[in-house]
């Protein structure tokens, strides 16, 4: 099976590397699926869950991780997504991200809302 290397990447840390066979994300042009072959790009991530098709030693799986602004770049069969914000589903507090999507609600904070709402997704896997 074809494979890309991939590395998600947070201002503050490495969050997630390894081999996928696909990986989903959300950029200003639309939602975006790149594949081991796909054609080089440059793009900007948008706030949205990131989904991970993982290969190779970890065994085939899915990584889901929220994501909140940054970039996207493939070539060579390697994909960087480089974010400013970056959490796997597996780190998010769901209650905690429930207490601040009702906050950003009350609040009217539109920006708040969607980051509390990716997360909620991220976890869930509702509209992944």
């Amino acid at each position: 099976m074809a494979e890309l290397h991939v590395e998600l990447v947070a201002a503050d840390r490495q969050v997630w590397s390894g081999e996928a066979s696909l990986v989903v994300a959300r950029t200003s042009s639309g939602d975006i699926g790149v594949m081991p072959g796909h054609q080089p790009l440059l793009g900007v991530l948008q706030s949205g869950p990131v989904t991970i098709r993982t290969t190779g030693e970890s065994g085939d799986g899915t990584v889901v991780a929220a994501v909140h602004g940054g970039f996207i770049s493939f070539a060579d069969n390697k994909l960087s997504l480089l974010a400013e914000v970056a959490e796997l589903s597996d780190e998010i507090d769901v209650e905690r991200a429930e207490r601040a999507l009702e906050r950003a609600k009350s609040d009217a904070d539109a920006a708040a809302e969607r980051r509390a709402d990716v997360r909620l997704r991220s976890v869930t896997g509702v509209g992944v």
